[in-house]
């Protein structure tokens, strides 16, 4: 009986070849809505690229977003870190039931009226880097000036950790984030992050503090609910997060901007126009592609396949915020497209809690950066600019400006 040979699967993840565009390979998954992979890891998924079929994904609860789950994707070439969980999920790692509440308990620190209420604070800070900028040496590298310290001091206020440790986290965080590093230094510097949280919150409870690890703290003993666990996965979620998105969205936005000079000064000309800007630069990069993994926990019939209980679904939010049929021309840089329907937040019940914060402060910088420097250029050809390529949020090492 002859033997008929698998198909050879497409290997996961993709580099990006161009800063701008998804990798070339995505055009393989457009004749087909859902396509199996083989990940660097060894194990098998699903890929969808159609914007439609991976927001239906992330609103469907059979899509489960536990990443201890044994059918989750892991996007690391070793694997994930393997070791006795010290901490209780965090809300990215929680379904329903439990994910429902334990988002509305916090998710009264990110309201439209919160963020408008931290406004003028962001924008102090933003100025103050700008002032450091101008006063300083040219060229300047706008990663360590600006693009990283803003965010991470407005979520350090915003917790209530120290910003005089921001070496230790930023360093850790990256670490964690680097796909190219091993799961044991891995694994180090999630327990050192763990650790450093856990000493923190520890101290809050003897001397509860106006920010929001202190809130939570008090409301939950008040509610008879309090678990030091669960705050601590709550504080290392939005710590990385917090910083590492926005930091990574101001430096490539700009250099966006700088080399699409007719967008840039339509914003410089109508700052009423920057939020629209935002989104479409949230769009265009869609730095945290891999956020949207799931693995299915029952057989579901999607994109023209049956995805088995315990396989694994990759929602190329990347492809989807690119698929032509959702957003025409999408190569194009284009702030006049408008609308939020990208997935660079994500969909459904895990939709990113940060996101009004996020915009707010791409808008500040944005809106001030360019006001402030309006002759601001590129130090570098961008194809000597040094990309993330390494990360699992993609962003600059460093970027290099005069003016």
């Amino acid at each position: 009986m002859t033997e008929v040979a698998e198909p050879e699967l497409a290997s996961f993840p993709m580099a990006r070849t161009c800063p701008f565009a998804p990798p070339p390979e995505y055009k393989r998954f457009e004749d087909e809505r859902a396509k199996l992979v083989e990940l660097d890891s060894g194990q098998r998924a699903w890929v969808l690229s159609k914007h439609e079929d991976v927001r239906a994904m992330l609103n469907d609860p059979r899509f489960s977003s536990n990443r201890f789950n044994p059918g989750f994707p892991v996007l690391f070439r070793d694997g994930a870190p393997r070791r006795e969980r010290k901490l209780n999920p965090s809300l990215i790692n929680m379904d329903a039931p439990e994910h429902g509440p334990a988002r509305r308990e916090v998710v009264g620190e990110f309201t439209v009226k919160r963020m408008k209420a931290l406004q003028p604070r962001i924008q102090e800070i933003v100025d103050e880097h700008i002032d450091a900028i101008l006063a300083g040496d040219q060229p300047a590298d706008l990663v360590s000036a600006l693009s990283l310290p803003v965010p991470s001091l407005v979520i350090c206020e915003q917790l209530g950790v120290p910003y005089a440790d921001h070496d230790f986290f930023q360093q850790h965080s990256s670490r964690i984030l680097n796909r190219e590093v091993s799961s044991d230094e891995r694994l180090e510097s999630v327990v050192a992050l763990e650790e450093y949280l856990d000493k923190l919150v520890a101290e809050k409870e003897e001397n509860p503090s106006d920010d929001l690890l202190g809130r939570q703290i008090a409301k939950k003993r008040e509610e008879g609910e309090y678990d030091r666990n669960d705050l601590t996965s709550l504080a290392f979620l939005l710590l990385i997060a917090g910083h590492e998105t926005t930091a990574n969205m101001i430096s490539l936005g700009t250099v966006a901007l700088l080399e699409n000079p007719e967008q840039l000064e339509a914003i410089k000309a109508d700052p009423g126009k920057t939020l629209d800007a935002v989104e479409e630069l949230l769009r265009y990069f869609t730095i945290a592609e891999f956020a949207t993994t799931r693995v299915a926990t029952e057989d579901v019939e999607l994109a023209g396949v049956t995805i088995k209980a315990g396989e694994g679904v990759l929602g190329l939010s990347y492809a989807a915020n690119f698929d032509g049929d959702a957003f025409p021309e999408p190569e194009k840089l284009d702030i006049t497209r408008g609308g939020r329907k990208h997935v660079a937040f994500g969909f459904g019940a895990h939709q990113c809690l940060g996101q009004n914060l996020a915009r707010m402060e791409l808008q500040i910088v944005f809106d001030t950066l360019f006001r402030r420097i309006p002759t601001l250029k590129l130090a570098a050809p961008v194809d000597q600019l040094p990309f993330k390529h390494d990360s699992a949020i993609f962003g600059l090492h460093c970027l290099p400006v005069t003016w």
